[in-house]
């Protein structure tokens, strides 16, 4: 079992014609991922060949879905674009919607969002600037290395993308049920609250690892969450304990005010209602091992 993506998802690529959306769609069929096709309205009617397999380009979302039975879409648009296709992805009620694409206006993530909630919540998104979401040896909807880890009984949230490869490197022997790459801008689809609560769920998921930074208040709401309703161990790391105060750090999220929304804090919020912190990433992977092991 695995949280949201599985062997049976069926996926199509809004934006497979581009070069990223070409690349990677031949990086997800090598994973396994069931691609069934790509949108490109501009396109539509024609067949590209990747990895040996014909995929169909249809005009909308809505039309790929009805051809297919696709129930994943996972978004290669450039920014000025990425709005259109995330509502036209919303519209046709998608369960599950992808989107990679980083340097969309704030504006345009909230409008999205807003415009998924009005109708009535019927897809998740992820992202957007996200690596995606992987649930290894089943599916790969996104930028995550397919060869990097394996199947096992760990999930893990993150709002870095490089952090997610490198906790699933670092327990690639032990392995994970779902990686989930949450982003990190300051609006953002799918947060580290649903991810444990479906985790929490999830009967093949044992432990749960949650990857932070500094900025906001998220992983502060996520400490609250876990204890009132997570039984599951759960070890955190937060990205930042050595970022120079006052200056603005990677993420367009990762902005801090006096002392909220820095690391210590998050630390101390999370160790407040029992999870691990590790001070390294390395350390985080060393303290869910000592889980996994006992």
């Amino acid at each position: 079992m695995a949280i949201w993506l599985t062997e049976n998802s069926k996926v199509i690529v809004q934006g497979m014609t581009g070069g990223e959306g070409s690349k990677h769609t031949a990086r997800m069929l090598r994973a396994g991922t069931n691609v069934v096709g790509g949108v490109n309205a501009r396109k539509a009617g024609q067949t590209v060949t990747h990895e040996g397999r014909d995929l169909p380009v249809f005009g909308t979302v809505a039309e790929a879905m009805e051809q297919t039975g696709a129930d994943v879409s996972v978004v290669f648009v450039p920014p000025k674009f990425t709005k259109d296709a995330v509502v036209e992805a919303i519209d046709a009620e998608i369960p599950l919607c992808v989107v990679i694409t980083e340097g969309i206006p704030v504006h345009d993530s909230t409008w999205f969002w807003k415009h998924a909630v009005e109708k009535g919540g019927k897809t998740r998104i992820i992202g957007p600037n996200c690596p995606g979401i992987a649930s290894p040896g089943k599916s790969n909807a996104g930028i995550i290395p397919a060869d990097i880890t394996s199947p096992g009984r760990i999930g893990l949230v993150s709002k870095s993308g490089t952090l997610t490869y490198q906790m699933m490197y670092e327990l690639r022997d032990i392995g994970f049920s779902t990686c989930v790459g949450i982003g990190g801008d300051p609006v953002i689809g799918t947060t580290h609250i649903d991810a444990l609560e479906a985790f929490q769920a999830d009967p093949e998921t044992d432990a749960i690892v949650m990857i932070g930074e500094i900025g906001g208040d998220a992983e502060e709401r996520a400490a609250a969450y876990i204890e009132q309703h997570v039984t599951k161990p759960v070890v955190g790391y937060v990205a930042g304990f050595t970022a120079p105060e006052g200056k603005t750090m990677g993420h367009a999220g990762a902005i801090v005010s006096g002392s909220s929304g820095t690391a210590q804090a998050k630390k101390e919020a999370l160790e407040k209602v029992g999870v691990r912190v590790g001070k390294t990433p390395s350390e985080t992977a060393r303290l869910m091992r000592e889980i996994m092991s006992a």
